[in-house]
């Protein structure tokens, strides 16, 4: 897929009333970013491709199908220049929930209930190594009941790189709240997906006009060989 190809689902005239209302400047990268890998598991990938459908029916009701391993290895490539750079990546996930209250408080999504322990891996290609922030979440934001502020302020990030999925859920709560903690927030276009491809082109329309700056893998990477 193209750079910005979800525009395409945009109608004309929808666009031209963003532009005059003024949406869609960039705010662009601080001086120190923060690489965030927002639930990339079994559970949202499917243990192999498979068409969407397939992967739902055949391994996990939250899976995204081939969607999600298109963007695998662009997240991979994210994930070492990121490494390289020296900035902190930090991987917020959803864990069942029994590991986060002991089970008290039951499922909030009946889906997750047929999920098994596998789903909740991180996919092998891109695992966390042991210098990186695991951040187990109940809700769709990161920063919802987390953490993570305070994790970003000791390390001293004013800007966060967002990867992951789903574009239209946690990616879009995650890039709301960063927003309005003041983080300059950057969306890696081809590290992001979802299970279906109106809800991932609407989102990033909207996000990229509102709260974010969303480009290409090749550009993000590009600036984190400069630090």
């Amino acid at each position: 897929m193209s750079a910005r190809s979800w525009m395409q689902s945009i109608p004309d005239d929808d666009r031209s009333i963003y532009e005059l209302s003024g949406f869609g400047g960039s705010s662009g990268f601080g001086s120190r970013p923060a690489l965030l890998v927002i639930d990339v598991q079994y559970r949202t990938a499917g243990e192999h491709p498979l068409p969407v459908r397939e992967a739902i029916a055949n391994m996990y009701p939250t899976a995204c199908g081939e969607a999600a391993w298109r963007a695998v290895p662009h997240i991979a490539a994210l994930i070492e220049a990121a490494r390289g750079a020296g900035i902190p990546v930090v991987y917020p996930y959803v864990a069942p929930k029994k590991a986060i209250d002991g089970g008290r408080f039951g499922d909030i999504n009946p889906l997750v209930t047929s999920i098994a322990a596998k789903g909740y891996d991180f996919l092998e290609e891109v695992a966390p190594q042991p210098d990186d922030l695991l951040l187990p979440k109940r809700h769709a934001s990161a920063f919802f009941g987390t953490a993570l502020t305070s994790y970003l302020v000791d390390f001293g990030v004013d800007t966060v790189i967002l990867a992951g999925c789903t574009t239209s859920g946690c990616i879009r709560a995650t890039a709301v709240d960063a927003f309005s903690y003041n983080f300059s927030t950057i969306i890696a276009e081809e590290c992001v997906y979802d299970r279906i491809r109106i809800s991932h082109d609407v989102s990033l329309f909207d996000i990229d006009a509102k709260y974010a700056d969303v480009l290409s893998n090749e550009s993000v990477i590009e600036h984190l060989q400069t630090i």
